[in-house]
């Protein structure tokens, strides 16, 4: 049973956002989805000040066995991203809901997280695709 905490929305494509109270958000990939690709072995982020629409591919993560798309769950521009995945792309498998974020986002339509899964929608979604 992956770990996913109640404070996070999560889009299908299994990105998580926690949203600050600055108005901007991290992003990153679900324990479950970590799992799924296994050790990480490279991450490419966004550039800052790059400007996406939600469900824009925004990077890439690579395993030893596969490679997945990152998706923006949200529309914004990335205003940060974490330069120790560069180094560190394991950091991503330790702790993914906090060393291993992916980037910052400013939100740009704060009512795009309402479209995104709760903690117990998204679980629901990833049991299905367990039955699968």
């Amino acid at each position: 049973m992956s770990n996913i905490p109640t404070e996070l929305r999560y889009a299908k494509s299994h990105e998580w956002i926690r949203l600050e109270d600055d108005g901007t958000a991290y992003v990153g990939i679900s324990e479950h989805a970590q799992d799924a690709m296994g050790d990480l072995v490279y991450v490419e982020l966004p550039e800052v000040g790059d400007v996406f629409a939600a469900s824009d591919e925004t990077g890439v993560v690579e395993s030893v066995k596969a490679a997945s798309d990152i998706y923006a769950p949200v529309s914004g521009e990335i205003v940060a991203i974490n330069e120790a995945l560069a180094d560190n792309p394991e950091l991503v498998n330790q702790d993914c809901y906090g060393d291993g974020w992916l980037y910052r986002i400013k939100v740009t339509d704060k009512f795009e997280l309402d479209e995104l899964l709760s903690a117990d929608e998204y679980s629901a979604e990833i049991d299905e695709e367990d039955e699968d």
